[in-house]
């Protein structure tokens, strides 16, 4: 119990990860005013008015900060679950080429290995092309160097490296080294891939309408300008400390929403983007590490 007690205290004290950076300066400014609405009320001032909490109901502040929590969470939660998917077609795809393609010629060993290194390439590519960065020496070092030259005037690298990819399993279908059946599964795979990318793209080229944000808040900033002349008369002097509360809540709900709508950023909360590519290359390798049973012609027509 005093170690689940210990941590409980950490994360509630932690300040990586949290939106505290982004908002205390609302904050501040929100205790700042209350005192200064508690400072006139203390000489007397007719600034104690009830009758303002009826201008912005909580329930319907509220229910605008959940609505913009939720959407920016579902944002979050499509794109993990667009990066479990390319994780696991990655994998399914590179099990296949890996097994299925027969080795007739010395060369054709390597040019699997370079195949698989392209599936991972793609995850590299597409992880960078989210992030609005060009193609760097992350993907020089998984390509030979005349594509990683290719790959660098493209607009969008990941659908190139989807080309070679495709291009490299119809090559393999006329060389006989896998039949249609085995062209049509990886073909079906390597369309996931795409499709994964296409949904990160809508995610990320979709945001919040600027209306509902702009809208938000001044809401925020009416609630919490209002918010002092309701609560003074009964807290006096702790009005600002209060107030500022108050803005601590609703100013960090509005802030997790935007911090996450966009998850494939370097933020503390965006989704691990570097070790989702670093696994899927440690898991190529450990695949390329295999040795699979040698299958003949034959075997591969009843496939």
């Amino acid at each position: 119990m005093s170690a689940v007690s210990l941590k409980w205290v950490d994360t509630t004290l932690q300040l990586k990860g949290s939106v505290v950076k982004a908002i205390y300066k609302n904050v501040l400014w929100c205790g700042i005013f209350g005192f200064f609405v508690s400072i006139l009320h203390h000489l007397d001032k007719p600034v104690s008015q009830p009758i303002l909490g009826s201008v912005i109901p909580s329930i319907v502040l509220g229910l605008l900060l959940v609505f913009r929590t939720n959407t920016a969470y579902e944002r979050f939660w499509e794109g993990r679950k667009c990066w479990g998917s390319i994780v696991n077609n990655v994998r399914n795809l590179a099990r296949q080429i890996w097994v299925s393609v027969d080795e007739i010629s010395p060369d054709d060993k390597d040019n699997k290995i370079a195949a698989l290194n392209l599936l991972v390439a793609f995850a590299v590519a597409t992880k960078r092309h989210l992030r609005g960065e060009a193609v760097n020496n992350e993907l020089e070092e998984l390509m030979p160097s005349s594509k990683y030259i290719k790959l660098k005037i493209m607009n969008n690298p990941p659908i190139e490296v989807a080309f070679w990819i495709g291009d490299y399993l119809q090559q393999q279908y006329y060389r006989n080294c896998i039949n249609s059946y085995q062209l049509t599964a990886m073909q079906e795979l390597l369309n996931n891939l795409v499709d994964n990318l296409g949904s990160c793209e809508r995610i990320l080229k979709t945001p919040m309408p600027l209306a509902y944000a702009i809208h938000l808040k001044q809401l925020l900033a009416l609630y919490c300008f209002l918010l002092p002349f309701q609560i003074v008369k009964e807290l006096g002097w702790w009005t600002g400390l209060i107030t500022a509360l108050v803005g601590f809540t609703v100013f960090g709900i509005e802030a997790i929403g935007l911090e996450i709508e966009n998850p494939f950023g370097y933020d503390t909360n965006d989704l691990p983007l570097d070790t989702i590519c670093k696994t899927m290359k440690s898991n190529i390798d450990d695949l390329i590490s295999l040795t699979p049973s040698a299958r003949s012609p034959e075997n591969n027509a009843t496939y």
